[in-house]
């Protein structure tokens, strides 16, 4: 009998390729999203099969993280063997002006989920998405035990959910692992996203479209990957068999100003000439250095990210080059040993 999975957030980036990655592996899965007057399935709706056919495994509920009877009823309606929880406000300028309401969402929506599958007695196993942004003003590189100094209303949340996937694993014996995972980019990545908002604007103004590209700080180092290969760690580590909790990151540090660098120049373009500042894009408080050390996670089961940051940037131009000249949406399909 097939596993059953259960992803909150299964729209954004990581979810639509979770979801993609354990249908592949033969898993059904179920999705919360959140009901709009807008769709917002557009990462997914590839993932369709002819509903005709029996081989139909992916099923959408109606859910909001904010609403914890609605969870209740989902949790012990669909009863799944593993659950993972990806959604949250997960923007950290957002949460700046939405502080209270990315509390709530990312905060507390992880303990209305952990307290569901608790009330129905579930014996499944739970995925925590935590964040490099709890280390917020921590020097790198961060690993497991590096201090939470989180710097955002957004990075505040991710630690009590954290925090709390924790005390329900020691608490009441469950099978709660928490990914503290490093930045981690895509073509599905959010258009407001700092990568994407980059590599979006390449193509743009590339193709004459436009000419400038407005940015604030380009000074911060992050540790980007490759999202498919996170998803992937995720999997693996409610495969374990004991419950932990582990960094994924690829141990590389690289700036803003790196990043735009390497974006413009595939397209044999100067960064220089087209980025200009706005002061409207700082945080209030800034995060200067995020470098993850993923060694308890390469010991524990090999996981090694292959794709580094030159190689994602790349591929994240041609896909919005791409998408630009076929005037629509494209979903890259990833190659990768994981997913074989």
């Amino acid at each position: 009998m097939a596993k059953r999975a259960l992803i909150t957030g299964i729209t954004g980036q990581d979810g639509s390729y979770l979801a993609e990655l354990l249908l592949l592996k033969g898993y059904e899965v179920h999705g919360i999203i959140r009901r709009a007057s807008t769709v917002n399935t557009r990462r997914i709706d590839h993932l369709y099969v002819d509903p005709h056919e029996s081989a139909v495994r992916l099923f959408m509920h109606y859910g909001d993280m904010v609403d914890g009877s609605r969870m209740s009823v989902l949790l012990s309606e669909i009863r799944p063997d593993e659950v993972y929880h990806l959604a949250s406000q997960s923007h950290v300028r957002v949460s700046f002006d939405e502080p209270e309401y990315t509390a709530n969402a990312t905060g507390l929506g992880t303990i209305r989920l952990l307290e569901a599958i608790r009330q129905a007695r579930l014996d499944c196993r739970f995925y925590q998405a935590s964040t490099s942004e709890m280390f917020g003003s921590s020097a790198p590189p961060q690993n497991e035990d590096t201090l939470f100094q989180p710097q955002s209303p957004y990075g505040t949340a991710k630690v009590f959910a954290h925090c709390t996937t924790k005390n329900y694993r020691e608490a009441y014996g469950m099978f709660a692992c928490s990914g503290i995972l490093f930045n981690h980019e895509s073509p599905r990545r959010g258009e407001t996203f700092v990568t994407r908002k980059i590599t979006r604007a390449v193509a743009r103004i590339k193709a004459g479209l436009d000419e400038h590209l407005w940015m604030g700080n380009i000074d911060a180092v992050r540790d980007w990957g490759y999202a498919p290969e996170y998803v992937e760690g995720m999997w693996r580590m409610l495969q374990a068999d004991e419950p932990d909790d582990y960094v994924l990151a690829t141990g590389d540090g690289c700036t803003v100003r790196d990043f735009l660098a390497m974006a413009f120049d595939a397209v044999g373009l100067d960064w220089e000439r087209h980025v200009r500042f706005d002061e409207r894009y700082l945080r209030p408080s800034e995060v200067g250095s995020l470098i993850g050390d993923p060694s308890r996670a390469k010991v524990a089961w090999g996981w090694d990210p292959l794709v580094r940051t030159p190689e994602l940037v790349k591929i994240m131009v041609n896909a919005d080059i791409l998408a630009l000249e076929s005037g629509g949406h494209v979903i890259d399909r990833p190659e990768l040993p994981g997913w074989a």
